[in-house]
């Protein structure tokens, strides 16, 4: 370290290579989309990005500055998540069922230890820190119907200075006894929160139907209600993940043309709404998907291990009518907190498809292109002047077979670096996540890598 007379200031840096995006690589060339400085110096201020560039460039400017330097390392923007359970965390890798039986058999019971505030607390900073030790800086979360699960998670998520998204999950019906509340007090409590949480700090809320299986006509026109009421909020559901799911929806719906109009008859539908899953979409749902502004939140690992079906990423990121859409672990039904994980699945459903998804498009969904998907891109997602800290080292040779496999770090070329962050997606784990800072602070080191920074 050197010397550091600017400390008053508040003013530190990070040096190393960089990757992150400035385009959308699914719309223009993906090399024009990417911005890669081999050896690059990141200046922090106040929690935000102050210079960003080549370091012979910067450097002279920030004279006696404390430097952490990462030697072959690769520094990107922070993942995002923007489709997870906290309080799944605990029946991550239960035994397989398909959607509804696993809900019934696993999920509820386990989200009905949530009334224990104590309880409710000990998961979400378990939760906050795996988030963290996988790379992941921010996150679209679900909790569950009481109130204490979404003020515990607020809390923790606030004392990190971690930017989350969450809110109380909305159920009516069709649920046990113990995980039902009335349409009235969801949404009180649902206000409340929402005044108390909204824009405090970094935390921001969501509106948090569970599915429409589990919704009255009645809630979901309090949950739009709510949402006329706070424009700005989320909207963060479910939609079209699982066939039996599916079919009962028209059951108790039948005066609705598909699933997605069951949203949209109650303003649900718009540029702030997250649909978790959309696997059997139909032509006409993605084209008033796309003209809403809304977002699906692609759960590859998830999809996989319930036996949900294929996303059609080719379809949602067409030319005519693109649909925004971001990476997201959904841990519990989802198998791993790594969003490098995440993209090896998203990579296979694509193949299954006859389709395929580069390195540049799978590490741009789970960050520039999530932050774009949460309307959070003026704050997040890559290294521009003025935006959050947020931000992951990567190890390219976290394992033996990493470092054979993608040899000298930095890459000398984009060529070389594609590649490598390919082999990455495909090999890496938690392990490969040397750092993780938020806000410019480091929240997580890797205990096998504190010696090398």
């Amino acid at each position: 370290m050197q010397s550091n007379p600017m400390q008053a200031q508040d003013i530190t840096a990070v040096r190393g290579a960089f990757l992150d995006f400035t385009g959308d690589p699914f719309r223009c060339n993906e090399r024009d989309s990417v911005r890669y400085v081999k050896d690059g110096l990141l200046v922090l201020k106040g929690g935000k990005v102050e210079a960003f560039g080549d370091y012979g460039t910067i450097a002279p400017q920030y004279q006696g500055i404390s430097i952490t330097e990462y030697p072959e390392k690769l520094i990107i923007p922070g993942f995002l998540d923007i489709h997870v359970h906290y309080p799944q965390t605990e029946i991550i890798a239960a035994y397989g069922e398909q959607l509804l039986t696993w809900l019934e058999r696993y999920t509820f019971p386990t989200e009905a230890k949530f009334h224990d505030e104590d309880y409710a607390r000990q998961i979400a900073t378990i939760f906050l820190d795996e988030l963290l030790r996988n790379g992941t800086t921010t996150a679209l979360v679900l909790t569950t119907i009481f109130p204490q699960s979404v003020e515990v998670l607020f809390e923790e998520a606030d004392r990190r200075n971690m930017r989350m998204i969450a809110g109380q999950v909305w159920m009516d019906r069709n649920a046990p006894d113990f995980l039902t509340n009335t349409a009235i007090n969801s949404y009180q409590q649902s206000r409340e929160q929402i005044e108390r949480w909204h824009n405090r700090g970094r935390q921001l809320y969501a509106i948090t139907p569970r599915f429409a299986i589990t919704s009255t006509d009645h809630e979901l026109q309090l949950a739009g209600k709510l949402k006329a009421e706070f424009p700005d909020v989320y909207v963060h559901t479910h939609l079209s993940e699982n066939a039996q799911e599916i079919a009962y929806t028209a059951e108790l719906f039948p005066d609705t043309q598909d699933y997605l109009e069951v949203y949209e008859k109650y303003g649900l539908v718009g540029d702030r709404s997250i649909f978790a899953h959309g696997l059997h979409l139909s032509e006409s749902e993605f084209q008033r998907l796309s003209q809403a502004g809304a977002t699906i939140a692609f759960c590859p690992t998830s999809n996989l291990f319930l036996g949900s079906g294929l996303f059609k990423l080719h379809r949602a990121k067409s030319i005519d009518s693109p649909v925004k859409v971001g990476l997201a672990s959904d841990v519990g039904g989802g198998t791993s907190f790594s969003m490098l994980h995440t993209m090896s699945d998203a990579y296979k459903i694509t193949q299954l498809q006859r389709q395929n998804l580069s390195s540049f498009k799978a590490f741009y969904l789970a960050t520039l292109g999530a932050a774009d998907s949460l309307s959070l891109s003026d704050k997040l997602g890559n290294f521009d002047l003025g935006k959050e800290a947020d931000f992951t080292v990567l190890d390219l040779h976290a394992t033996p077979l990493m470092t054979l496999r993608n040899g000298t770090v930095p890459a000398a070329s984009l060529d070389v670096l594609e590649a490598q962050l390919f082999g990455t997606m495909i090999l890496g784990d938690d392990r490969t996540i040397a750092a993780t800072y938020v806000a410019g602070k480091p929240l997580y080191q890797n205990p096998s890598l504190l010696g090398e920074v």
